[in-house]
């Protein structure tokens, strides 16, 4: 089973400023539909099911406190001259996500799981496959643009399933904030 860590937006002000920019933006990408917009705290990839069960005790020992996130900016990885993610940036709060990625990561280590690269708290509004240009101007008009705040008072882990049409999410375990 493909599962993942997330923080979800939830926030109809976030979600809908998202879709703007989705419609806003001129780029030859495939924009993320809005019902799966998240942050990836942690990819843990293709877990049998046995070991699931472990990392849903261990995600159920972490004890962490709501926090506010506000969104501002958008970027592009590698780089705007050749886009393959555009994203949506955190100001506020952005260290305490750091933080609870960090604590997710220190909670699956002992099952096996490390991440790849340090947590860049981001959520991913496009995909782009082939070569879509140079973006630098389209984005750099939304450089300090506020798109909302939303809490964060939840993770989860997620099951992802990839389809012609796009992943198809599903939750397997809400951990709440004490």
């Amino acid at each position: 089973m493909r599962v993942f860590v997330a923080v979800e937006i939830t926030d109809n002000t976030v979600l809908n400023s998202i879709e703007k920019i989705q419609t806003e933006l001129k780029i030859s990408g495939k924009p993320i539909e809005i019902h799966n917009m998240h942050f990836t705290l942690m990819f843990l990839g293709e877990v049998e099911e046995e070991l699931i069960k472990r990392v849903q005790v261990q995600l159920q020992t972490l004890e962490f406190s709501a926090f506010d996130i506000s969104f501002v900016g958008v970027g592009a990885f590698p780089k705007p001259k050749f886009p393959r993610i555009i994203w949506l940036g955190v100001e506020q709060g952005k260290e305490k996500l750091i933080q609870l990625a960090k604590n997710v990561e220190e909670r699956l280590v002992p099952l096996g799981f490390s991440s790849d690269k340090p947590f860049s708290p981001h959520v991913t509004i496009f995909r782009i496959k082939n070569y879509a240009g140079d973006i630098t101007d389209q984005i750099s008009k939304y450089s300090g643009v506020g798109f909302g705040a939303q809490r964060v008072s939840s993770i989860k882990l997620k099951q992802s399933i990839l389809t012609p049409k796009g992943p198809i999410y599903s939750d397997i375990v809400v951990i709440n904030a004490k």
